[in-house]
């Protein structure tokens, strides 16, 4: 079973929107790699990221924006032969999203962005209190290209 490259956009958009989280990776300020788990929400091509006001991956996105987001959803391992060490693999389908972070400043944006986010995990609307959406620090990635694969489905 080979991997197959996915080129279709109603793919990408399926597997983003079937995922629970993603991996934001990053340069930090030592030009290391540095890769977090977080949950987002997605509509029209950007990406809804947040978190605190302050930290390490604030401050890098400060100085290096240039992201890459990973999506992963519906692993599932699987075998051949279950005495052969190769014959074992996963079963996936997975998406790379590229772009630049953009801090969002005006409460009202910031709080459409959070609604977005809700919408990924949950039904229903809510409210934000303005001490929260001034404490909350919002960001998108508009997605500039994407890369994907397929391997099993």
């Amino acid at each position: 079973m080979r991997a197959r490259a996915i080129t279709e956009k109603k793919e990408f958009v399926e597997i983003i929107q079937h995922c629970l989280w993603c991996h934001l990776a990053m340069t930090d300020l030592d030009n290391k790699p540095y890769v977090i788990p977080m949950n987002f929400g997605f509509k029209d091509d950007v990406i809804y990221l947040h978190g605190a006001q302050h930290g390490k991956k604030i401050d890098i996105l400060r100085q290096h924006p240039e992201v890459c987001i990973n999506f992963t959803t519906d692993q599932i391992l699987r075998y051949q032969n279950e005495q052969v060490a190769c014959s074992w693999s996963m079963k996936y389908r997975s998406v790379l999203c590229y772009g630049k972070a953009e801090f969002i400043n005006d409460p009202d944006e910031k709080i459409a962005a959070m609604h977005l986010v809700m919408a990924q995990y949950t039904k229903g609307e809510f409210k934000f209190n303005p001490p929260s959406i001034r404490e909350v620090n919002v960001f998108k990635i508009k997605v500039e290209k994407y890369e994907g694969r397929n391997y099993g489905y």
